[in-house]
């Protein structure tokens, strides 16, 4: 797994899931994300919860496929699930490819736009940290594709950044952010480097506002599984 260093020069252009991104994107997600092996593992538990008799499951953003390589191997290949990820990148899905092609995986990857994908009636829809790079004014758009996509009782398992509705309280949960990102090995420098290139590329909503989003767009609950300051991730039934 590549090292992240991007940010150690300075930055030419917005943030973008570009061939540099995609190399050291496994790293990135370990070091930038707190906690994010255990998230995806809950992510995985729940997944395979609402997989007992089978079905189809998409990754929105599927980047490397790491994720959806690890529900395959806990899943066994004989279990009746079809798992089919989606990226806009093609250096990401290159990389996924390669994954794929290594561990003998029946995966399914195609390079498109999540929001004009013609979609198959599914069991699972996964979307992690996809949804706060969507432009919010088509974001309920793709929200409600998802629900429509789902068969009754099916799952939406996302996970996103999040803002708090109070600012000061914003601000120590950025702080608290930053601290970790140090403890990580990321410079004071590559931090703000970072944070300028996603500056209106991330678009974050609060905690409530993606909970109401998923209500008000085909879903009947939708509840926090994990929090860690201004990190969660979400479970919406339909």
């Amino acid at each position: 797994m590549k090292t992240d260093t991007l940010f150690t020069k300075p930055i030419s252009k917005q943030f973008e899931f570009d061939a540099d991104v995609a190399a050291v994107f496994d790293d990135m997600l370990v070091r930038s994300v707190p906690f994010y092996k255990e998230s995806q593992a809950l992510t995985r538990r729940f997944t395979l919860n609402a997989l007992a008799e089978g079905g189809i499951v998409y990754d929105l953003g599927c980047s490397t496929a790491s994720l959806l390589l690890e529900i395959e191997r806990a899943a066994g290949k004989n279990s009746g699930v079809r798992l089919i990820g989606i990226d806009n990148s093609p250096a990401m899905i290159t990389h996924a490819h390669k994954k794929l092609e290594a561990y003998g995986s029946s995966i399914e990857l195609y390079e498109g736009d999540i929001l004009q994908f013609p979609y198959e009636k599914a069991q699972v829809i996964i979307s992690n940290y996809t949804l706060q790079f969507i432009r919010p004014m088509v974001r309920d758009t793709l929200v409600r594709t998802i629900a429509e996509t789902l068969n009754e009782g099916g799952s939406f398992i996302f996970s996103e950044k999040v803002v708090s509705e109070d600012p000061k309280l914003n601000k120590e949960l950025i702080d608290c952010y930053y601290e970790f990102k140090k403890v990580q090995g990321y410079s004071e420098y590559e931090i703000v480097q970072k944070r300028e290139a996603l500056e209106n590329v991330l678009i974050p909503y609060t905690m409530n506002e993606n909970i109401q989003m998923a209500k008000n767009n085909g879903f009947k609950t939708c509840e926090v599984l994990f929090r860690w300051a201004n990190f969660a991730t979400f479970i919406a039934i339909k």
